[in-house]
């Protein structure tokens, strides 16, 4: 999806966040079920993974050409992975606060978690990115992955956060 005309990106730039994106989920996911450091993993997808098409996704779906996988936002990538594996513990407890009350963290997949959690630290440590496009990146990134009703449960609560973070984004516009 493509930023609002006043933050719009340079030409190409959303794409290569949206990669970074992409990539940080894979490696949060990695971190979760290996238990490798985060370190490990962003050193790992630098030598081997960036610039290879993730298996089992249509990146056109996302948006995405082959040819822009190898033109990834290393740094971003590398700031996602990195933030959400510091600031693991306050996230979390962002996200159990709006998780309704008959689940726990405990019981939601590895990979969704790694979909909630680098949203919630680009909401909660990026404020140059617009809440609304962090919220539809990480919806569109999460439709990559799953098709039940686990996109539909990351568009709400991250909503909810993003509004109790960035209320004045949602105030302005005149929404709920």
């Amino acid at each position: 999806m493509s930023d609002t005309p006043e933050n719009a990106p340079p030409k190409g730039m959303a794409a290569r966040r949206r990669m970074a994106r992409l990539l940080a989920v894979q490696a949060l996911y990695q971190v979760a079920m290996t238990g490798q450091s985060s370190q490990e993993v962003i050193g790992e997808f630098n030598a081997l993974r960036m610039g290879t098409p993730p298996d089992g996704l249509d990146l056109e779906e996302l948006g995405l050409a082959d040819t822009e996988v190898a033109d990834c936002d290393r740094d971003f990538f590398a700031e996602l992975v990195g933030g959400v594996a510091r600031d693991e513990e306050s996230l979390d407890n962002m996200l159990a606060a709006v998780l309704d009350e008959d689940w726990s963290l405990e019981r939601l997949e590895r990979l969704l978690m790694a979909v909630l959690r680098a949203a919630v630290f680009e909401i909660s440590e990026r404020p140059d990115v617009p809440a609304r496009v962090v919220i539809t990146e990480y919806v569109d990134i999460a439709h990559a992955f799953f098709s039940g009703r686990e996109p539909a449960m990351v568009n709400g609560m991250l909503d909810n956060i993003a509004r109790s973070l960035r209320l004045e984004e949602f105030e302005t516009d005149g929404s709920r």
